[in-house]
């Protein structure tokens, strides 16, 4: 197994599974007592079933209880750990576990099954012990970039990586999650860089969101800006200015690192894509009433809106009107849904595959208008019935499945075709990066094996039958 590949295992193969474990009401003294006698520097906190409810570590001994002046025998367990605790599951890969512990700046994830119960721990050295050369090593040079021209050059490196990842065995679901860490990853440093440099006094009540494919994290490498910014009605015109101020230089550092700016001008440093919560929905609702070939795109992207730095309530409270709203006018939705029937797979009589439409040359077909928009899109359209927008394409076909919605069969296919047509899009990027050239949505069947081509068949064709079923779901004969 190559260095790289190394960190999509599975948690389960190298996590800890003998874990000390106490009670939150008992003595601090006593826990501290066994960490020293074990020479361990975290305990598992659990609560009278044995489910993990918290952790204490030897850091926060020394940040909370030494600091407080207080007995350290008048100390509870539950005075000092943390919680609510930060877990993974067993089948969740290496990389995602090193993300979640560099976001949160922790060095220990407790790790669980699907019930929640507690299976084992795992540390930051435990999966750094196996490589020096990693996607985490990436992830650290980020975190230590100051500056743009340092961003730069690692948004570069991001790329290098993706085109070595994308000729191992890798899931391509594991792979474009990373190309989404990491890019959220650079976004993140390249916020704190702005804020500590030019805008050091920004208010709390703001978020800055991405939209679309980022907001899903279903990136690859061909992908520009969809970001937005809310702040709360209360805020002071002072305060508004700053965000303003803080968008604009955001954007155009973001531009200087790489990441292309909108064609539709959609990113956070033009005034139609930053407002208030109140102005936002209005926004909202004059989208809503009207569903216009402008105003469905419109209310699509910002469906997939993800919080990347600041106050996530806000996000929260914008999904919650888009789903009211929708619960008294259905026909949006089924506009919508009618919307995504336009981009048909690019299949003719006899279910031969078709080049050189919707817009790609001939030899070629566009991926992403022949297959992955309608997969993404009429799955969104359904999680928006189920108000179940959180996650991406994969995490909504679950919550479909699970609302009985979709049947476990047909979601199995669908899941299986839009992995494989996102696969033929990365490495028909890949090919075009390696030969210097911009990549793009579109594949050349000639550089498809049999194999493939089949399966790309048989991936429109599950396109097809899904496009049905939105149909008659939505009554979409009812239309006019």
């Amino acid at each position: 197994m190559n260095d790289e590949n190394q960190f999509f295992r599975p948690v389960g193969d190298i996590c800890q599974r003998q874990v000390v474990t106490c009670h939150p009401d008992q003595g601090l003294v006593d826990v501290v007592k066994i960490m020293k006698e074990k020479n361990i520097s975290s305990v598992v906190v659990c609560d009278d079933a044995g489910a993990p409810i918290g952790i204490i570590t030897d850091r926060d001994l020394r940040n909370k209880v030494v600091p407080s002046g207080r007995d350290p025998a008048t100390f509870k367990v539950a005075d000092v750990m943390n919680s609510p605790l930060t877990t993974i599951r067993e089948e969740d890969v290496l990389y995602e576990a090193l993300y979640r512990m560099s976001r949160r700046h922790i060095h220990r994830l407790v790790v669980v099954g699907d019930d929640g119960a507690l299976n084992g721990i795992i540390t930051d050295t435990d999966i750094l012990r196996m490589q020096s050369h990693s996607p985490h090593q990436l992830v650290r040079d980020i975190e230590k970039a100051r500056s743009v021209e340092d961003l730069k050059v690692l948004h570069a490196r991001i790329q290098d990586l993706v085109v070595r990842l994308s000729g191992t065995t890798t899931r391509v679901q594991d792979l474009v999650q990373l190309i989404a860490h990491l890019n959220d990853q650079i976004l993140l440093r390249l916020i704190h860089l702005v804020r500590q440099a030019q805008c050091p006094d920004l208010p709390k009540g703001f978020a800055f969101m991405v939209m679309g494919s980022e907001g899903r994290c279903e990136q690859t490498l061909s992908t520009d800006q969809d970001n937005a910014i809310v702040y709360d009605d209360d805020l002071s015109a002072e305060d508004i200015a700053r965000i303003e101020t803080f968008s604009q230089v955001l954007i155009e550092q973001l531009i200087d690192i790489g990441v292309p700016a909108c064609p539709g001008g959609i990113m956070a440093s033009h005034s139609a894509w930053r407002r208030s919560l109140s102005e936002w929905y209005r926004e909202l609702d004059r989208w809503l009433i009207t569903p216009s070939p402008k105003n469905i795109p419109n209310v699509s992207m910002f469906a997939d809106i993800r919080t990347l730095h600041g106050d996530v309530t806000l996000e929260r409270k914008l999904k919650a009107h888009i789903y009211h709203r929708l619960a008294e006018n259905r026909l949006f939705i089924m506009r919508m849904a009618e919307n995504m029937l336009r981009f048909r797979p690019p299949l003719g009589w006899l279910g031969k595959i078709k080049t050189g439409t919707q817009g790609a040359i001939r030899g070629e077909v566009d991926l992403k208008k022949g297959g992955i928009f309608a997969l993404t899109d009429g799955i969104k359209a359904l999680a928006l019935e189920l108000n179940a927008l959180d996650g991406g394409t994969h995490q909504r076909l679950q919550a479909l499945t699970r609302q009985g919605v979709i049947k476990p069969d047909q979601a199995e296919d669908l899941q299986e075709s839009f992995d494989f047509l996102v696969l033929m899009r990365l490495r028909a990027q890949v090919r075009a990066v390696e030969q210097g050239k911009p990549p793009n949505n579109c594949v050349a069947l000639q550089q498809m094996s049999q194999m493939e081509q089949v399966k790309l068949k048989i991936a429109f064709e599950d396109v097809a039958k899904f496009q049905s079923f939105i149909s008659a779901h939505f009554n979409l004969n009812l239309l006019r």
